[in-house]
């Protein structure tokens, strides 16, 4: 399954970093996530994003994930000559990630 059937995303970002939110649709599911949604895999998804390094951290109060991606919006948003300077589309990109549940 895609991780988009079991969770949503937000992107946001401050000159050339991104982040990258994970929501489970279902509380229940969080856990799952953290166990699943591991720094390395993000970075091997997003391979071709992201040239810097990659934090995450976990917000069990509102059972969220935080990816914050070093180095992923090619010099940030007013130098940038991406489509997407602001790296909005890439919260769907994170949610094309393969999973097995």
């Amino acid at each position: 399954m895609k991780l988009y059937d079991i969770a949503h995303s937000r992107a946001g970002d401050k000159g050339n970093t991104l982040t990258l939110s994970l929501i489970p649709y279902d509380e229940a599911d969080y856990e799952f996530l953290c166990a699943t949604i591991t720094v390395a895999r993000v970075g091997a998804h997003l391979k071709d994003i992201v040239s810097g390094e990659i934090t995450r951290f976990e917000l069990p109060n509102i059972s969220s994930l935080l990816f914050v991606c070093s180095n992923a919006l090619m010099s940030g948003v007013t130098t940038s000559l991406t489509l997407d300077t602001h790296g909005k589309s890439l919260s769907y990109a994170l949610l094309e990630m393969e999973i097995a549940r």
